[in-house]
């Protein structure tokens, strides 16, 4: 492992590497997966200082695919011989059964998880309510602590949550220990309703968007704006967010103020966006959706520089042009009948190999 890849301590005896490797883009929607060369590509993330994995019960696939490679190299994690990893999921139970949920239901999800993962606890679950609208959330919220107080499931946090929502579970003495928000140079809403309230309450960020699925890279320097329908579900999401924060032209811009950036360290474009997040105020870490090892030199890098107060200014002046996207955390996103919310899949779990058990439903 490099000991110099940095880490952060969310807790007193649980850290995290400041970059986590997401696992979005080894689900449904991004191209076919390699499996065995999946499995090695984790070995050299964990290799390299990057222990700390994101993924969710609604990622197809990715917990089982991370659960394998545990089983392969759990000896070697035991032995030393490669470091402990730290696995952050997720439970979102699907639009369509909100109204329905009961304790037994939330509990065959973590069991699930649990299953596929193949250990006996769960590190971090994220948890999330698709229309809150619908009566339960602090509901799903205290299934989840009596699961976490019988020992399946180590810490809790939430995802995609803004400042009123969180407010509620604080309110209600949830103990929450991080939000997974999107949060990159083109979508700045944390700061908006989240940032202070996470601060006062010792609630981290874990961010991801931070490369805009790629377009935040040397690749979409000076190249023509891409037309409809794009290679992958990340390009599709994140090219609203480019229309959101105005468009291509002022895209293209700031891209060359991070090259010339990225220039005076000899890095990478995607790089210096992620280490714009890594410097923000109240984040824990930045997701990566690395889908192969084919990033990791890039990820190396983030150890070997940070952005100079000169470099942070020329990129705010950009920013502060940007048109959005404007409210709350995950408001666009939240419209079921906008843009936003037409692309995103609401009940993946049933939709899943390996559905729950619907009969303890109420």
């Amino acid at each position: 492992m490099n000991p110099s890849f940095p880490r952060f301590r969310l807790t007193e005896d649980y850290t995290i590497s400041r970059v986590l490797k997401g696992g979005w883009q080894l689900a449904g929607g991004h191209g076919p997966v390699n499996e065995p060369q999946a499995i090695e590509d984790m070995r050299e993330f964990v290799e390299a200082g990057v222990t700390t994995f994101d993924c969710a019960d609604i990622y197809t696939g990715v917990e089982a695919l991370i659960g394998r490679f545990l089983k392969a190299y759990g000896g070697a994690m035991a032995s030393g011989e490669l470091p402990s990893v730290q696995i952050h999921t997720k439970c979102v139970p699907d639009l369509a059964l909100l109204s329905r949920l009961t304790k037994g239901y939330t509990e065959t999800l973590i069991d699930r998880s649990l299953r596929r993962l193949g250990v006996e606890r769960l590190d971090l679950v994220q948890f999330y309510w698709w229309d809150f609208s619908i009566p339960g959330f602090l509901d799903l919220a205290g299934h989840l602590v009596d699961l976490q107080k019988a020992g399946k499931i180590r810490y809790l946090g939430v995802t995609n949550i803004n400042g009123e929502q969180l407010r509620m579970l604080l309110d209600a003495g949830i103990p929450i220990l991080s939000n997974q928000v999107q949060y990159s140079l083109l979508d700045r809403r944390p700061r908006e309703d989240l940032l202070d309230l996470c601060q006062r309450n010792d609630i981290h960020l874990l961010c991801y968007g931070s490369v805009a699925g790629g377009f935040l890279t040397d690749r979409y320097l000076g190249a023509g704006e891409p037309m409809e329908p794009l290679e992958n579900r990340s390009l599709t999401k994140y090219k609203l967010i480019i229309d959101e924060f105005g468009g291509w032209d002022l895209f293209q811009e700031l891209l060359s103020s991070l090259r010339s950036i990225a220039d005076r360290y000899g890095v990478g474009i995607g790089e210096v966006a992620v280490q714009y997040i890594l410097q923000q105020p109240g984040v824990a870490g930045a997701i990566v959706g690395a889908r192969n090892n084919r990033h990791l030199d890039g990820i190396r890098n983030l150890s070997n520089f940070a952005l100079a107060d000169e470099d942070l200014s020329r990129i705010e002046a950009i920013l502060d042009r940007s048109q959005g996207p404007r409210g709350p955390v995950y408001g666009l996103e939240s419209q079921k009948d906008g843009k936003h919310g037409r692309i995103m899949r609401y009940n993946l779990n049933q939709e899943s190999m390996d559905p729950p058990d619907p009969s303890v439903l109420s």
